[in-house]
């Protein structure tokens, strides 16, 4: 028993072994079969696609479905064309509404308007030119379709590529923020021409013409030439130091401007002779000065001509703007004056100027000192014009007052508050911001009242405390405002009227009344930038019949 069951397992082994690849190619065929189906293909299946009778021996008499590229899509051809057109239709109107959008921007770009034109009729063109393939009751061609629909994507990439690049012209918040960006340009670049051309302005300004160097250069050579002519007499005349007669201190060193004012005041003085003018300038245009001022006869006026080096009390120990001037931080701050330092500030440049520094600028804080023995004196600038005798200043009642000016506030202009540094807690408990500023160029001081209320030492003590340029911008109005806040008298504005030099609407009327005229500005009458409709005012108290001035070539 055991013998004849070891002998049959072997056979029992190989017929299972030949039945499994039997059953293995059943199992195949059956699922290839329900795969493929047998039964005959839809409608829908049929306009997808085709049927053929297979070749293969294996599946003879069995309908195979041929599919397409368009038949393996999940919609349906129909339904595909269908939404190939409204992508057509939607991509015209999109070109065409940017057509017409570029039309009204009124683009400069007109080829925009014509790309989105063309682009929006090629697209209607090819929906007419496929119209047929797109009806709904014909049917539908799958060559001609899949041709329609490459076109189609041919021209929506060409569509959004053109849309791409012009997005930046249709992008309203984008170009609002260009437009931005283009107007903080531009205005940088204009705030840096108007800085560059303050700058030019105050050179041409502030530069000695080449006439006016040629007329002291002349004069200096006389001078050198014929040194016994206009030496100094021993003594100087007592009408120097007479206070019964009028006078004048004029400090400059401008020789022909000098001779101006000097000019004007005499020629419509009723007494010349009773006129003393006090002509202070610096060591290096004495000698020119004094050639011009001996040159002629004044009709009895007395003018002396000194240097303000001849004052020795003027001394870096008694003066604080000396003093400073020692200081290594102003003489950086004046005369390393580049173009982008000096730039910065527009409104306050002028005050860079090295001149704030020299001491013919400050002199007029120490008029009791230079003249002990005179009560009142009448300070001028050297760019003003006398227009009439000033004989009446020295009648006012001063009223116990040192300083007799023109007040120059209207309005919120030209008040104390524009001239100082209120944020300074000095400054702002002794002084009222709303307090009206006047003019320096034509001021009548009493000495006497001066020196009661020792201005001098008010002057010094302020300007030791600015040393550092906190309590106000440079130069000698400043300081005026807050020496002579309380002891200022204000005159009639006809003695003074200003603004000659900057101001071209005032009116002639105004002028004409005036008793002096003043060129207060960078414009000055000299320079060839000069207003022209002013500066006849200056120009017929030149001396055009002196050789010297005929020699320089000055414009009459």
């Amino acid at each position: 028993m055991a013998i004849s069951d070891r002998k049959r397992i072997p056979y029992r082994r190989i017929g299972l072994s030949l039945l499994l690849p039997v059953a293995a190619s059943l199992f195949f065929a059956a699922a290839v079969l329900f795969l493929l189906s047998t039964t005959t293909p839809s409608s829908s299946a049929a306009a997808d696609g085709a049927t053929e009778i297979s070749s293969d021996p294996y599946f003879s008499g069995i309908p195979l479905l041929r599919r397409s590229v368009l038949a393996v899509r999940s919609e349906p051809v129909r339904e595909r064309a269908k939404l190939i057109r409204k992508q057509t239709g939607d991509h015209a109107a999109l070109a065409a509404a940017y057509a017409s959008y570029a039309r009204k921007l009124k683009l400069e770009n007109s080829k925009q308007v014509r790309l989105f034109a063309e682009l929006s009729r090629n697209f209607s063109a090819l929906l007419a030119a496929h119209r047929p393939l797109l009806d709904p009751a014909a049917s539908l061609d799958e060559v001609a379709l899949l041709r329609f629909e490459r076109e189609v994507k041919d021209r929506i990439r060409a569509a959004r590529l053109l849309i791409s690049d012009a997005k930046d012209a249709f992008n309203n918040q984008l170009k609002i923020q260009r437009l931005k960006d283009t107007i903080f340009a531009v205005n940088e670049q204009l705030s840096k021409a108007k800085k560059q051309g303050a700058f030019s302005s105050l050179i041409a300004a502030k530069s000695i013409p080449k006439s006016l160097h040629c007329l002291a250069m002349r004069l200096m050579e006389q001078r050198i030439a014929r040194p016994d002519r206009y030496t100094d007499p021993p003594s100087p005349p007592p009408e120097l130091a007479d206070p019964r007669l009028y006078h004048y201190a004029i400090f400059s060193d401008n020789v022909l401007a000098a001779s101006v004012v000097v000019n004007s005041a005499v020629r419509n003085a009723r007494e010349p002779w009773k006129h003393v003018f006090h002509v202070v300038t610096d060591r290096m245009n004495l000698g020119a000065m004094q050639v011009m001022f001996r040159l002629k006869d004044y009709n009895g006026a007395h003018i002396e001509v000194t240097a303000v080096e001849d004052y020795k009390f003027l001394n870096s120990s008694y003066v604080p703007v000396l003093r400073q001037l020692e200081s290594a931080n102003l003489q950086r701050f004046y005369f390393e004056n580049k173009l982008e330092n000096a730039t910065k500030d527009t409104t306050n440049m002028k005050f860079r100027n090295p001149k704030y520094l020299s001491m013919l600028n400050h002199l007029r804080f120490y008029l009791p000192e230079m003249y002990p023995k005179l009560h009142r004196i009448l300070f001028l600038d050297d760019d003003v014009v006398v227009q009439r005798d000033l004989t009446g200043l020295w009648k006012i009642d001063m009223e116990g007052k040192v300083n007799g000016a023109v007040e120059t506030c209207f309005g919120s202009f030209h008040r104390y508050a524009q001239y100082m540094n209120f944020s300074h807690p000095l400054i702002k408990e002794r002084f009222n911001p709303k307090a009206c500023g006047w003019a320096y160029g034509m001021n009548f001081f009493d000495l006497d009242a001066w020196r009661k209320e020792k201005c001098t030492e008010q002057y010094h003590y302020w300007q030791n405390l600015n040393e550092n340029r906190t309590l106000w911008k440079l130069g000698t109005l400043p300081p005026g405002l807050i020496t002579f806040y309380s002891t200022t008298k204000p005159l009639d504005k006809s003695w003074h009227v200003l603004g000659l030099g900057y101001n071209p609407s005032i009116s002639m009327e105004e002028i004409k009344n005036a008793a002096v005229v003043h060129f207060n500005g960078n414009m000055k009458p000299w320079l060839d930038i000069a207003m022209n409709q002013f500066r006849h005012l200056w120009t017929k108290y030149v001396d055009y019949d002196m050789e010297f001035i005929r020699q320089c070539n000055f414009a009459s």
